[in-house]
């Protein structure tokens, strides 16, 4: 009786492939094979043609006959150019509140201004402060403040130890008619000069104001480093806007007779530092 093979016995058994020559039956090639090793050797071909498509289709082929992966690539985009526009738009926001308050002080529409978190203007404060009109509620405030020592208060020392060795230029030649008198709530000089007199920068820096105002007529205001900001007044015409960088020395404006707030053609310089204002003439010579 013939024994029935198991498939251990099947996938196990030996054959030879034997390849010979079609005209003389010359023997060119053997090959010894198994049932199994056939079905390893097969299985191995097709996972790794299998393998192959998967990985063309999941790339480059995915990028031609895919609609989703443009949709995805275009969602992203969107998305990124919709995060940039947000934080240049809060960023215009800031600059354009900076520049309202700064023109509201500069027209004497508020007491005083202090300004926080605005990148490279984190250190200015207001002109023109009215100290005879503070509200109720900064009463204790202004009892303080009347009965402090002027100088210690608006911050002169630090400000001389910190400014003493920068050269600044004149912004006029001119005389002083008018000093700077905290007291008296003038927080400049008023230099008077010859008529037409360019008004030059103290500093290299950036221009932050340039404009007109009630009070003060044709007005700029410079952005200097070591917060440091230089204000001109009452000009007749003003020679630069606002985001043009100056050098030191460089003609500004006219000096003039603008605004309201004048009694003559006359230059009101104002020089603030650490958002307090201080007294010119510690720092140049007129």
């Amino acid at each position: 009786m013939k024994q029935k093979k198991t498939i251990s016995s099947w996938l196990t058994s030996r054959f030879l492939l034997i390849i010979r020559d079609e005209e003389n039956f010359a023997e060119k090639a053997t090959i010894k094979f198994t049932y199994a090793k056939l079905f390893l050797g097969v299985s191995l071909i097709f996972i790794f043609f299998l393998s192959l498509s998967w990985l063309s289709v999941t790339t480059f082929l995915n990028k031609w006959f895919d609609p989703r992966t443009d949709y995805l690539r275009v969602d992203k985009t969107l998305i990124e150019m919709e995060e940039k526009v947000d934080s240049i738009i809060i960023e215009v926001e800031k600059k354009d509140q900076y520049i309202a308050n700064l023109r509201n002080v500069l027209s004497g529409e508020v007491d005083f201004a202090v300004f926080e978190n605005l990148s490279d203007f984190d250190s200015i404060s207001s002109t023109n402060i009215n100290l005879t009109q503070i509200s109720p509620i900064d009463s204790q405030f202004r009892a303080e403040f009347e009965e402090a020592d002027y100088e210690q208060l608006l911050y002169l020392n630090s400000a001389k130890n910190s400014l003493q060795d920068f050269f600044f230029f004149s912004p006029i030649d001119g005389v002083i008619s008018k000093p700077y008198n905290v007291k008296e709530g003038h927080f400049g000089l008023d230099i008077v000069a010859k008529k037409n007199e360019p008004v030059k920068s103290i500093a290299d820096g950036t221009v932050v104001i340039s404009s007109w105002t009630q009070d003060s007529g044709h007005v700029l205001a410079i952005q200097h480093k070591h917060e440091l900001i230089s204000f001109y007044k009452h000009n007749s015409a003003r020679l630069k806007n606002v985001g043009e960088t100056v050098k030191a020395g460089d003609i500004i404006a006219i000096i003039g007779n603008s605004g309201e707030l004048t009694d003559g053609p006359h230059l009101h310089f104002e020089l603030w530092h650490n958002r307090n204002p201080v007294n010119p003439e510690d720092f140049i010579s007129f």
